[in-house]
């Protein structure tokens, strides 16, 4: 699709006056609402600076009409991920009904201590990951099982979040099968398995780092809690709730093994959704039936509308222990409706700033000063973070700036790898650590903790830019063209 470009071009004020006055708005819709700004306040700030930017690009020469395009354009680039959203809402609803997430939670509680609960859950996240290639698949599954064991062992919920994010981004960025993966070196121009080789040099000592400050936490967490004060003995509550099994784990693996044989992720977690109301009408029906609320059902028709009911309004549970009808009662696809609300306020802005030229003439004024090398991928990886806070999607960061820096590392006879490798170190990396970007809102929903609630302990995610500009300015591995042999033909 061809957009209109501005008639005049944006100046370098005009450039950042949206974002400068967005930046104004969420700091004031953190100070009034303080958790709950993503419940409305963030959106009426991404709104009104999207109405800023789209001022001043008709104030450039562009038409409404184009404005207007941009911004069914940016919108549809979000479309899968709303549908992936709402998907995983009737998945979470469904598996609590079923039983799948409860058998998690308490095998976790017999199996994970406290003082290895953070590091463990990081490497399973991790391995997990790096086997099915998808960091939302792990948070929506594993994740939310996590963070149910977190509760019963009376552990820290933002810091279970950020482990979880920080094992599944880990697994996700390594795995080639991974979008993001594939993605950065093609935008890069480089080739996949050289894109990966060279993300180690990033990504193992940032995991590395990671490990230990989730061990060091987790030592200071002392003994296993068998019962916590608000949630009793949890596993005696769910034994009383559900008929329990290691059967109940089935859509567990169906899905794990739909994401390894690189199965779209959509119709991969509604499947896994369908199968846990499958599970959750054949094993859990006297829990199907309380749910629907309507007693003049037959029991056919009843098992059929509590299925339903947890896909598109979640579980709610009744064990007439506050704490763990807290803990059990989550999902279904309305619990997701201001995530998507998030998300598409937020992809209409990176649209419009995109559109009016403003995003690029941001960019084309730090690669002006980015004279060495360390410089440049100091500024890669600068523009990519900042294309994740005002595009609002990985995918938009990591095309963008590999479409706007690839010609500059030809130029200066830098290998593409260098390019792609910070791509995922600064674009794939913190699009869970922006509360609007769609990565950020994801987590928030799906795992039940606000993303700057987490943010503090995403060790992994926040780590990985750190080490990539050390490495930058350093120079170590930093992998230069080498030029093609001169052939000389002799007569």
């Amino acid at each position: 699709m061809n957009l209109a470009t501005p008639q005049r071009e944006p100046s370098l004020l005009q450039a950042l006056t949206p974002l400068l006055f967005l930046m104004v708005l969420l700091a004031l819709a953190v100070y009034l609402y303080a958790d709950n700004a993503s419940y409305g306040a963030n959106q009426i700030a991404l709104l009104l600076a999207g109405g800023v930017a789209a001022l001043i690009g008709i104030r450039n020469g562009m038409a409404w009409r184009d404005i207007q395009e941009s911004l069914v354009h940016g919108i549809s680039l979000a479309v899968v991920p709303i549908f992936i959203l709402l998907a995983v809402g009737a998945l979470i609803g469904t598996w609590m009904l079923s039983g799948t997430v409860p058998t998690l939670i308490v095998y976790g509680l017999k199996l994970l201590h406290p003082s290895f609960f953070y590091p463990a859950a990081c490497l399973i996240c991790a391995i997990v990951a790096l086997a099915i290639g998808s960091s939302w698949t792990v948070a929506g599954t594993l994740g939310v099982a996590l963070i149910g064991v977190a509760q019963g062992l009376d552990m820290s919920l933002p810091i279970t979040a950020g482990a979880v994010i920080s094992g599944a981004y880990f697994g996700d960025k390594m795995s080639p099968l991974s979008d993001t993966t594939n993605i950065a070196p093609a935008a890069a121009g480089s080739e996949l398995f050289a894109h990966i080789r060279h993300m180690t040099w990033t990504t193992v000592p940032s995991i590395a780092i990671a490990l230990l400050l989730f061990t060091v936490i987790g030592l200071g967490s002392g003994g296993r809690i068998e019962n916590s004060a608000a949630l009793g003995d949890l596993p005696t509550t769910l034994a009383a709730q559900f008929n329990m099994g290691w059967h109940l784990l089935i859509p567990l693996i169906v899905v794990f093994a739909l994401a390894v044989r690189r199965f779209p992720a959509y119709p991969t977690i509604l499947i896994g959704a369908l199968l846990g109301a499958l599970f959750a009408v054949v094993f859990q029906p006297e829990a199907a039936v309380r749910l629907t609320g309507n007693d003049g059902l037959s029991r056919p028709m009843a098992l059929l509308s509590g299925a339903w009911t947890a896909m598109f309004d979640g579980f709610k549970a009744e064990t007439g222990n506050a704490a763990v009808d807290e803990l059990l009662s989550r999902g279904g696809m309305s619990s997701m409706l201001n995530t998507v609300w998030l998300v598409i306020c937020a992809m209409g802005f990176g649209a419009v700033m995109e559109s009016t030229g403003l995003l690029e003439r941001m960019i084309r004024s730090v690669l002006k000063a980015a004279r060495s090398t360390g410089s440049l991928i100091a500024a890669t990886l600068g523009t990519a973070i900042g294309a994740n806070i005002v595009a609002a999607d990985q995918y938009m960061s990591i095309v963008l700036t590999g479409r706007l820096y690839r010609p500059e590392y030809e130029r200066r006879g830098l290998a593409p790898v260098n390019l792609s490798r910070a791509l995922e170190d600064a674009g794939t990396m913190t699009s869970p650590l922006i509360p609007w970007n769609t990565c950020g809102a994801y987590m928030a929903a799906t795992l039940g903790v606000a993303t700057l609630d987490y943010l503090p302990y995403v060790f992994f995610n926040l780590v990985s830019p750190l080490v990539a500009v050390v490495l930058a300015y350093a120079g170590f591995k930093i992998l230069r063209v080498t030029p093609e042999p001169v052939i000389v033909h002799h007569e």
